[in-house]
């Protein structure tokens, strides 16, 4: 696995182009305010959780009378449950490498004085490590409609706890305003505690290592470039949360 360091805007622009020069398949980008945090997400993270089955069924309990559309398949009540930060076996990436720069870099985020990662990953080759290859389309990612992603529903993971597949990269449909503004896009893991980075030789991520004292100024720089908590959270809570910053 590649690993370098960034300390700007323009340092990752310039090792983006050197890294990916060449390369026509989607690239995708996620941002961790702490460099040692695996890829892993955050279901896979915990102790002896209850079944995952088990959670849904426990946000389902209190969240369908706040939904205006209720979910009919268990992989929307996953996005929801991720969208309100229940763990799930979703990790949340971003087509668009600035918005992932501001969630690694972001001062509400846990650490703000820690060095941060960026990470940079290339989904269709991901996606070979777990026997995704279309030989008619050399770059080309599932949804979650698609037959591939049927064994790593909640219901088939239930039924069948022997298999081990491989970690996929795919695309869901963006509805909501979030998913849309952070050009949201997942991986999503079966059972194996496999962190994205050490499956197969790797060759599929870059981590882009953010020392602690540069997040504060390219936190400035992204705010001049139109990143900033209302851009990425069009919600009533960031307004607050704006006006409050600006007040203090």
């Amino acid at each position: 696995m590649i690993e370098k360091e960034i300390r700007s805007v323009q340092d990752l622009l310039v090792e983006l182009e050197a890294d990916n020069e060449g390369y026509d398949g989607s690239i995708w980008y996620r941002g961790q305010s702490r460099k040692e945090w695996p890829l892993l997400p955050g279901y896979l993270r915990l102790n002896q959780p209850p079944s995952e089955a088990t959670l849904i069924k426990r946000f389902k309990q209190s969240a369908a009378m706040l939904v205006q559309n209720t979910p009919n398949q268990s992989f929307d009540w996953l996005f929801l449950m991720q969208h309100y930060g229940v763990p799930t076996r979703l990790l949340d990436w971003s087509e668009s490498p600035l918005v992932a720069l501001y969630f690694a870099v972001d001062g509400d985020s846990d650490g703000h004085d820690e060095d941060a990662a960026l990470w940079s990953l290339r989904p269709s080759e991901l996606n070979k490590n777990a026997g995704i290859n279309n030989v008619d389309e050399e770059f080309f990612i599932p949804s979650f409609e698609d037959i591939e992603l049927t064994n790593y529903s909640v219901e088939n993971l239930a039924q069948n706890q022997r298999t081990q597949l491989r970690p996929l990269a795919t695309i869901a449909t963006r509805n909501n305003a979030r998913i849309q503004a952070q050009h949201g896009v997942f991986t999503i893991h079966h059972h194996e505690r496999v962190p994205i980075e050490e499956i197969g030789d790797a060759s599929h991520v870059v981590k882009y290592i953010i020392p602690g004292d540069s997040r504060n100024s390219i936190v400035k720089q992204l705010s001049l470039l139109g990143y900033t908590k209302f851009q990425l959270f069009p919600e009533l809570a960031s307004i607050g949360h704006i006006i409050k910053g600006n007040l203090l």
